[in-house]
């Protein structure tokens, strides 16, 4: 079998998808994207072709290595991204070819359900105990919020206390059992985290996630000193490279890899593995489309440490499309009783439908996140 085309079609809302065909006739979808940098995404893609074409797409580890250690620049998120929608597309060639699941050939399942949450409150929160009543009354049993808009290095009380009242009327409203995750995304400086992260406890949320951004992970091991909360991060961390310091350090309780920025399947999968040997959670970050949720489900199914799963399904993101609308078969991501539930169909477990995708593409997308600015005009953390 060897690889014969590769095609990439810019899909709304943000998503960039790829197709893997053989000479065999057997195809595999990945999704190789950067949220806000589709197009150079697609250009690293295209500029491996010419060491894929040819190729046996059932040598995954190989021309994985190939690659990102066959270039003498490697890492980042341009170029593991790539590398991640073209893994999961060999997986599910891989998968078809053998007529399983590729939990199936990476070592078989450990559950037939994993955990999953939905967004509420948009970029900037709002109404977000409305919208968790709303999120439990179609079955889902955690969400995750994100915690403040723009937040300065000092900035005002008033702020601090906002998030407060937002994440204390979920619970008010939800009881003591129901999940709540609250994304710092950054925003937080150390000063300001340390706070919150205190007065957070009282709630207890299921996790905090990125309470500082993570090049400055050294305030991560000052932040465990002053809260109790689960510890999340890693959305924005490539390869096992970039997760070694971070899992020795014992800073974190939960890594987030993401399947389309971290390298892929089998990549957070040894990711997850290192993480087991330090007593720590997997809750892959996914909020991208129906391929990445897809690859992040082959993973959960046979990894015994990951608890719970991003899914955007009504994210706020998603305009003009959403998670389940390139499916033939909506039903493989049934979301009963806050679980998505295993099936056992080949390759990644989905069929893409193909034809709305070319049409799709038509249209396109230019999507770029927002650029914040703090009141005196500095540039803002998204």
């Amino acid at each position: 079998m060897k690889i014969v085309e590769m095609e990439l079609f810019k899909v709304p809302p943000r998503w960039l998808f790829l197709k893997i065909t053989t000479d065999e006739g057997i195809s595999g979808w990945g999704e190789p994207v950067i949220e806000g940098r589709a197009e150079t995404v697609a250009a690293a893609v295209r500029e491996a072709r010419t060491l894929l074409i040819g190729k046996d797409p059932r040598c995954v580890e190989d021309l994985w290595q190939m690659l990102y250690r066959g270039c003498f620049y490697r890492g980042g998120p341009v170029l593991t991204s790539a590398i991640s929608g073209i893994e999961q597309a060999l997986w599910d060639i891989k998968g078809k070819a053998a007529g399983l699941p590729v939990y199936d050939l990476l070592g078989g399942p450990v559950r037939d359900r994993i955990k999953v949450y939905s967004w509420i409150g948009g970029d900037r929160p709002a109404d977000v105990a409305a919208a968790a009543r709303e999120k439990a009354s179609q079955g889902y049993t955690a969400v995750k919020m994100n915690g403040t808009a723009e937040l300065g290095y000092l900035d005002h009380y008033s702020k601090l206390e906002a998030v407060l009242e937002r994440v204390g009327a979920i619970r008010d409203a939800l009881g003591k059992d129901f999940g709540i995750a609250v994304d710092f995304h950054g925003r937080v400086h150390q000063a300001m985290a340390r706070i919150l992260v205190k007065e957070l406890e009282c709630f207890h949320p299921m996790f905090i996630e990125e309470p500082v951004l993570v090049e400055n992970f050294s305030v991560f091991l000052d932040l465990r000193k002053h809260t109790v909360i689960p510890i999340a991060t890693g959305e924005r961390n490539y390869t096992r490279w970039d997760f070694k310091e971070m899992l020795c350090s014992g800073a974190v309780d939960i890594i987030q890899p993401d399947l389309c920025h971290a390298g892929g399947i089998l990549e957070v999968r040894k990711i997850a593995a290192m993480a087991e040997c330090f007593d720590v959670a997997v809750a892959p970050h996914c909020p991208l489309g129906p391929i990445a949720l897809a690859a992040s489900l082959q993973l959960d199914y046979g990894t015994p440490n990951a608890v719970i799963q991003e899914q955007s399904l009504g994210i706020h993101y998603n305009r003009g499309a959403d998670l389940l609308d390139y499916l033939e078969d909506r039903s493989v991501f049934e979301y009963r009783d806050g679980y998505v539930f295993r099936n056992s169909l080949p390759g990644l477990g989905i069929t893409i439908d193909e034809e709305k995708v070319r049409e799709a593409a038509k249209t396109g997308h230019d999507w770029k996140n927002p650029v914040w600015r703090m009141e005196d005009g500095v540039i803002a953390e998204w």
